[in-house]
């Protein structure tokens, strides 16, 4: 549990922080703004239910600290390659295949959908990374 939890917990704080400098960036863009903005597709930050979007880098991290704990065997190299590696497989698995249903469901800009995945490739090199220094 330990070689889960606090890492995970580590990883969740700085996906967290991550992503919402990613995100602050990508507003820079009208589009992506309006996006956010639209309250037909997004929930307002008032409601009570939007803050599991602060629960959910955490949630993600223990499940990446899981795997990483059943997998890291299987990647070889320095800390920084077996992080990156870790981060690029975790990115292909669990923000691809989201990203391609919510841009083919929802009605958000491709932009949009390009910086959910642009963070969701940072944040989840990062954790990666994290994992590989803090938890061999």
């Amino acid at each position: 549990m330990k070689k889960v939890l606090l890492p995970g917990i580590v990883v969740g704080l700085s996906s967290l922080i991550l992503g919402m400098a990613i995100s602050y960036l990508f507003m820079l863009f009208p589009t992506v703004t309006a996006d956010y903005n639209n309250a037909a597709v997004m929930r307002p930050w008032d409601d009570p239910l939007m803050s599991l979007f602060f629960v959910y880098p955490f949630v993600q991290g223990i499940i990446f600290a899981w795997v990483w704990d059943k997998s890291k065997a299987l990647f070889q190299g320095t800390s920084a390659k077996r992080g990156i590696r870790f981060g690029l497989a975790m990115w292909l698995v669990a923000t691809v295949p989201g990203m391609l249903i919510s841009y083919s469901s929802f009605p958000l800009s491709l932009l949009t959908i390009i910086s959910w995945t642009v963070s969701g490739l940072i944040t989840s090199i990062a954790a990666g990374m994290i994992f590989a220094k803090i938890n061999r």
